[in-house]
C-alpha cells in the first residue's frame, strides 16, 4: 500500500478526494459531454428537492402499488 502525505497548504479547508486516474478521466469525459440545463429544468430540479424535503414523494413500492404493478 502506498502512503502519501498531503500538505495542509494543498488540502486547505476543503474536502480532498483522491481517485484513480482512469476514474477521474472518465468523470471528466462525462462532464465535458453533458449539456447545460435550462432555467426551467433547474427550477424543476429545485422544486423536486423541496418536495423531497417536505416528504412529498412516493417510494418505488408505493408507486408500483398506485400503478397496480
Amino acid at each position: 500500500m502506498n502512503i502519501i502525505t498531503i500538505p495542509q497548504k494543498i488540502a486547505g479547508k476543503d474536502d480532498l478526494i483522491v481517485v484513480p486516474r482512469r476514474q477521474y478521466e472518465r468523470l471528466v469525459r462525462f462532464w465535458a459531454s453533458a449539456e447545460p440545463i435550462t432555467r426551467r429544468e433547474r427550477h424543476a430540479i429545485k422544486k423536486g428537492f423541496r418536495e423531497i424535503k417536505r416528504g412529498q414523494f412516493l417510494t418505488s413500492r408505493q408507486l408500483k402499488h398506485e400503478l397496480g404493478l
